[in-house]
């Protein structure tokens, strides 16, 4: 192990590293390898989806690894095909046994979709009463979402996945799910990799001994937002873990902050709404 994980505690007291490998377009032995490879450099959370079409190599990693499996936390995403009450529940059953687990620790929705979304969550809900998992969150839930969510809800999600980055900075979004008591956590942190030459972020590298990625994911980790890097590269991999090292100065937080410039990498959710 690189250095030891930080961990957040979800709203249902369930701990979760706030740092993890997410394995969208990997497949096959590459992503097994590479889960291996980040499993014996420390992470212990893997994110996956149904939509990815991995979730079979997902947990080919977790057996070949020799880790027990309550060490490993594990999310996995009900796919667009598939929302709705009775779907999801089918899809739930699905992505367990492609998983080769008995359960899942956090299943989330993952596009919020106007006709299926309040089915859907209500089949989550469904699925956390009976314990066949640990926690239930959503994906791409920008605030009106949450607005509308709240108003049928009886779980509040324990996990908020969305697009966010420096030049992505939601903070309004940062803000509510503080308030909610829901972990914000970022996909594509690195936006693609588009502003890792940035020269500010390069400066501020320089100035810690750290790579411009390193400095990124400290800084989402250091405020409590969980982040889920992919790679398959075992360099990029072992990097990206590199973090807890080291911390930054608030005023160097505060200059980060400042790179917003609106920049997504993925489609904007509130087309949905």
């Amino acid at each position: 192990m690189v250095n030891a994980q930080l961990y957040t505690r979800l709203n249902n007291g369930l701990d979760m590293p706030l740092l993890g490998l997410g394995v969208y377009d990997m497949h096959g032995p590459e992503a097994v390898t590479a889960i291996i490879c980040a499993l014996e450099t420390g992470y212990r959370l893997i994110d996956t989806a149904a939509i990815y079409r991995n979730e079979a190599e997902v947990g080919q990693a977790l057996r070949q690894s020799g880790l027990p499996r309550h060490q490993v936390f594990v999310t996995t995403k009900v796919s667009n095909a598939q929302q709705g009450y009775d779907q999801t529940l089918r899809a739930f059953d699905e992505s367990l046994r492609r998983l080769g687990t008995d359960y899942v620790d956090l299943y989330l929705v993952h596009w919020p979709l106007k006709a299926t979304r309040r089915a859907t969550w209500q089949a989550l809900e469904h699925l956390y009463d009976q314990k066949v998992l640990r926690a239930i969150g959503v994906a791409n839930y920008l605030e009106p979402f949450l607005d509308e969510l709240a108003t049928y809800a009886q779980v509040v999600p324990a996990l908020n996945q969305v697009e966010f980055s420096p030049y992505l900075y939601l903070e309004s979004l940062l803000r509510r799910s503080q308030t909610d008591g829901t972990v914000l956590q970022a996909y594509t942190p690195l936006a693609r990799g588009r502003r890792l030459d940035d020269p500010k972020l390069v400066a501020l590298a320089r100035q810690y001994g750290k790579t411009p990625a390193q400095i990124i994911l400290r800084w989402l980790v250091q405020q409590g937002v969980s982040a889920i890097p992919k790679s398959v590269t075992p360099k990029r991999i072992r990097e990206n873990f590199g973090i807890f090292d080291f911390s930054l100065a608030a005023a160097d937080c505060q200059l980060i902050n400042g790179f917003h410039e609106n920049l997504r990498v993925v489609d904007d959710p509130l087309p949905l709404l």
